[in-house]
């Protein structure tokens, strides 16, 4: 237990300071955003550029860790949906959204921190192997789902380029296809140029925790509550149980690979969750209490999967 409280601790008390220091006026509000903006366009990039370059994707790239964590995504899309829709009453593009914040894995800002810190570095090449499709597909997915079932949506088409400019847009992304390609082709980075990308690297976890609490102060929770804690039990304890049960009984995945995969499964919903339900202007006060419940709800159901997985 001891052993556990050490890697969750320190992480979450780096997104509490965040909070704390913007509710009390320690740091500016205003400043959260810039935070973010560092994290998911620079300093993740570089960090995934390093990673995707230097890895050992004939050892890492496994399609029996990244199937199941993807599996359970959709699961949560489609059962988080059809319950947002038949027990609180949704309209159909309002079960899409809701759906979306029980799919999309916090797998950046808490993700990487908490398996890197549970793990260590080695971990990591078999998280970014699933991060690498994460975005893509997943929004891909959640706009043709909302195209499709919204009464005033967009002919599919435009749904298509989209969610294609999107992806192209996406900063992370461009990360891991130029780390890829480099690896493809043998890159070897000067010192200078590994001395950079490792220095921004190590920026992201502080920031991004420290940014992620100072978020947090923009929601409220409000009269959603009760849909956005059930959306919350599908990212926190459903998904990261069909992606076990995918992985070490069903497809035999040795329990100390396949709980990287497992527990970024049970990290909490994702900002883009928000992101996704304003774009479309549909359940975002679900999507708003989702990412607020399902990231404090995580101190223990994270604690609760490192025990499971025999940290």
């Amino acid at each position: 237990m001891l052993q556990i409280l050490n890697v969750v601790i320190p992480v979450f008390a780096i997104i509490g300071l965040g909070d704390l220091a913007v509710r009390f006026r320690l740091y500016p509000a205003e400043g959260v955003k810039g935070l973010v903006a560092f994290v998911n366009n620079f300093a993740t990039p570089c960090l995934l550029f390093l990673a995707m370059l230097t890895s050992d994707f004939g050892s890492t790239f496994n399609p029996a860790i990244i199937a199941p964590f993807y599996v359970g995504s959709l699961t949560s899309l489609l059962f988080g949906s059809l319950i947002a829709r038949r027990f609180f009453s949704a309209r159909p593009g309002e079960s899409v959204s809701s759906g979306f914040s029980a799919m999309f894995t916090n797998t950046v800002l808490i993700g990487i921190p908490i398996v890197q810190r549970a793990y260590g570095q080695g971990a990591l090449p078999t998280v970014f192997s699933i991060i690498a499709f994460h975005a893509p597909m997943l929004i891909t997915i959640g706009m043709l789902v909302m195209e499709l079932v919204r009464r005033d949506g967009a002919p599919l088409h435009r749904a298509l380029a989209s969610a294609a400019l999107r992806i192209v847009q996406n900063p992370l992304l461009w990360g891991v296809a130029l780390g890829l390609l480099g690896n493809r082709f043998g890159l070897v980075l000067p010192e200078p140029g590994t001395a950079f990308f490792t220095m921004m690297s190590a920026a992201v976890l502080p920031v991004a925790l420290f940014g992620l609490g100072g978020a947090l102060n923009e929601y409220r929770i409000s009269e959603s509550w009760v849909q956005a804690s059930v959306m919350s039990l599908f990212k926190l304890i459903i998904h990261p149980t069909i992606a076990y049960v995918l992985m070490v009984p069903i497809l035999h995945v040795p329990m100390d690979i396949a709980r990287y995969g497992v527990l970024l499964a049970a990290m909490p919903t994702g900002i883009n969750a928000y992101v996704f339900a304003t774009y479309y202007d549909r359940a975002v006060n679900v999507a708003t209490n989702v990412v607020l419940i399902s990231t404090v709800a995580s101190i223990l159901t994270v604690s609760g999967w490192l025990y499971v997985l025999s940290l």
